[in-house]
């Protein structure tokens, strides 16, 4: 069906999204908790008078952010592309906006139709975090070995079993942290039957096509691609390379801890402040 033909007849949906996640708990709609998916779908809602809930290509943790997210779902009754992205950003708050609306193929799924995702990491190292930083970075005044971090970062590229960088059961064992800004929770979001379901069948295999660090003044970006990502391995690989970067490790270490499949050999979690969902590929 073309897009055309989906927009004559009602048609399924394809948004894609850039938020400031800092104050959200994640992605996936949750009881009395504000969320991506549950303020679209309210939005989508006002919008069209239809109840639908909007499909991620990745359910992203409290106070993850994103500057290209993407959504699917399908609507019944026709509407321009222009009028409805424009009336979705009247009704959704400023910390949301939908950068693009598109009628899609009717076999388009935000998810399961994805076959690349990029993401970044960003930390400040100077000694006081600008205000218009600190929602959107890890503020980290300490030295940090850049060579060293940079050189672990290639270890990562190829396909490998992250299990080591894999969250270890957050839903029965919730980490607990203290939250990047007063007042603002750094909770990981609780995974859905549907995930389990979905890294169960394809195991922690995963391909890594870029994975590198890009400095600019004070501000460390971590930036890498592959073909899917476990949860908070993003977060666990970034947190691996600052202690590498502290000098509490050694590059040779990232070999060790891919081959031990076990979490408690890599670092800790780092914030989720710093984290963007940059780019999916279909």
């Amino acid at each position: 069906m073309t897009a055309e033909q989906g927009l004559q007849n009602g048609s399924n949906w394809k948004l894609t999204l850039a938020y400031d996640g800092t104050d959200y708990y994640g992605w996936q709609v949750q009881p009395d908790r504000a969320t991506i998916q549950g303020t679209l779908a309210e939005a989508i809602g006002q919008v069209t008078g239809e109840r639908v809930l909007p499909q991620g290509s990745g359910r992203t943790d409290a106070g993850v952010h994103a500057r290209g997210q993407v959504a699917s779902f399908v609507l019944s009754a026709p509407i321009p592309a222009e009028n409805f992205l424009r009336a979705l950003n009247r009704r959704l708050p400023e910390a949301i906006r939908v950068l693009q609306a598109e009628p899609a193929a009717d076999e388009f799924h935000a998810r399961h139709s994805a076959r690349a995702k990029t993401y970044e990491y960003r930390i400040y190292r100077g000694e006081i975090c600008p205000p218009w930083t600190a929602r959107l970075a890890w503020a980290l005044p300490r030295p940090l070995d850049l060579g060293r971090m940079r050189e672990a970062a290639k270890l990562v590229i190829g396909t490998h079993d992250f299990t080591s960088f894999a969250a270890s059961d957050a839903d029965l064992h919730p980490v607990k942290r203290k939250p990047c800004l007063p007042g603002t929770p750094d909770l990981p979001e609780r995974r859905g039957p549907e995930d389990r379901r979905d890294e169960a069948r394809e195991g922690n295999v995963r391909t890594i096509f870029e994975s590198g660090w890009t400095e600019d003044g004070d501000l460390l970006t971590y930036r890498v691609r592959g073909n899917g990502f476990l949860h908070h391995m993003v977060r666990n690989v970034v947190g691996t390379f600052v202690d590498l970067g502290r000098g509490q490790m050694e590059t040779e270490d990232i070999g060790r801890i891919l081959q031990a499949r076990s979490r408690g050999e890599a670092g800790a979690t780092a914030p989720a402040r710093g984290l963007f969902l940059v780019s999916v590929e279909y």
